[in-house]
């Protein structure tokens, strides 16, 4: 009898990083040109829905007449989009500063809202609204006013840092505890549910606690330093690097614009067979912070906010008759439910039905009888 073969132990390839398992890295990284491709896409179908629309309503806002009407409008591009997106990313800051939200808070609301926009236009939903949506709900976890509101509402519940919606929303003028409510869970639903980030300035922390181990720095570490490739990382958040490179790639083009000499000697003390960092990814990531990394020209954005206020989505502007017709048909589907699910009340209540279930049927008999207690 032939002895049974001995199995070749299983060969383990090269252990992968935790990141890699993260909804952030299968769901939301991209490419530049599969971002551009998104965007585009994205941009041309609410384009030719909204063109659709507008034809469809006689007026948008003054008096824009007759069918064919749309083909006069400067619709926005893509990157007329990522621009205006772009200065509420700055206003999230201002609203965490004045609430004075941690870090994690600040950074969680910026990346809802940029996700937000990979799935949405806005044309259909105006940043200023979603900003305070995502905002309030990353502080638990770790209308044509404000979709930034939604999103840092939703960024202070997943970032464990709870404030009431009443506090909230005291302090931004002009806003209702409705306007953040109305946008949370479309907010929600468009990140797909994925409230988990992982961000660069915790990796910056770490790299910061990694380069004191260091042997012969070549310059005395300060904190000055630290706070410096901070602000870099701070900076890099105005950009699309968070939806390209991974954090680590990021916090280290970070500590290396603020010490180059140190990050250098980090890089080399950690690359090695297995995980190795291209220097020149970190090169293009430093580029992109000192070129993007700072708010939008002011009048490029009033333009593009006064062109979005006659090319917006008719069904999204109050008062309008594309609004009104939308309003009555939501009504009309919901007095339908309600009719549908009175009626089966009625009939439950008349006995054509129990409302808490038919009655089970009986079983099959057992093969053993457990009620028969005759020992014979």
């Amino acid at each position: 009898m032939a002895a049974p073969q001995e199995e070749a132990p299983a060969t383990k390839g090269p252990k992968q990083p935790l990141y890699h398992a993260s909804t952030q890295f299968r769901n939301w990284r991209f490419s530049f040109e599969g971002l551009a491709q998104v965007r585009g896409s994205m941009n041309e179908a609410a384009v030719a829905a909204i063109r659709r629309k507008i034809e469809a309503d006689e007026v948008l806002h003054v008096a824009i007449a007759a069918p064919g009407s749309s083909s006069n409008l400067s619709f926005l591009s893509a990157d007329e989009e990522v621009v205006l997106v772009k200065l509420y990313l700055t206003k999230i800051t201002q609203l965490c500063g004045m609430f004075r939200f941690p870090e994690e808070v600040e950074a969680t609301g910026i990346t809802y809202l940029k996700r937000f926009y990979l799935r949405n236009t806005v044309m259909d939903w105006h940043p200023k609204n979603v900003m305070c949506a995502s905002i309030l709900s990353a502080a638990i976890r770790i209308s044509d006013r404000d979709d930034r509101l939604t999103a840092l509402f939703l960024a202070t519940k997943t970032s464990n840092f709870p404030i009431s919606l009443e506090t909230y929303t005291k302090h931004i003028p002009k806003t209702v505890p409705n306007d953040v409510l109305e946008l949370e869970f479309l907010v929600a639903q468009s990140l797909a549910f994925e409230f988990a980030v992982w961000h660069a300035h915790r990796a910056l922390w770490g790299i910061w606690l990694d380069v004191q181990t260091l042997p012969d720095l070549p310059v005395k570490l300060d904190t000055e330093i630290y706070h410096a490739a901070l602000a870099h990382v701070r900076a890099s958040r105005l950009t699309d690097a968070e939806l390209v490179f991974a954090p680590p790639q990021i916090a280290l083009a970070a500590f290396s614009l603020a010490a180059p000499d140190i990050a250098s000697r980090w890089l080399d003390s950690k690359n090695s067979g297995e995980h190795r960092m291209n220097p020149n990814v970190i090169e293009e990531i430093k580029t992109l912070i000192l070129s993007q990394g700072h708010p939008p020209e002011i009048e490029a954005v009033r333009e593009v906010d006064r062109r979005l206020k006659l090319c917006k989505n008719p069904e999204k502007v109050p008062g309008s008759k594309a609004y009104l017709a939308k309003k009555a048909e939501e009504e009309r589907k919901a007095e339908e439910k309600r009719a549908k699910k009175a009626d089966s009340v009625q009939k439950a209540m008349a006995g054509e039905g129990d409302p808490f279930g038919n009655e089970l049927k009986k079983s099959h008999t057992a093969l053993v009888d457990y009620d028969d207690d005759d020992d014979d």
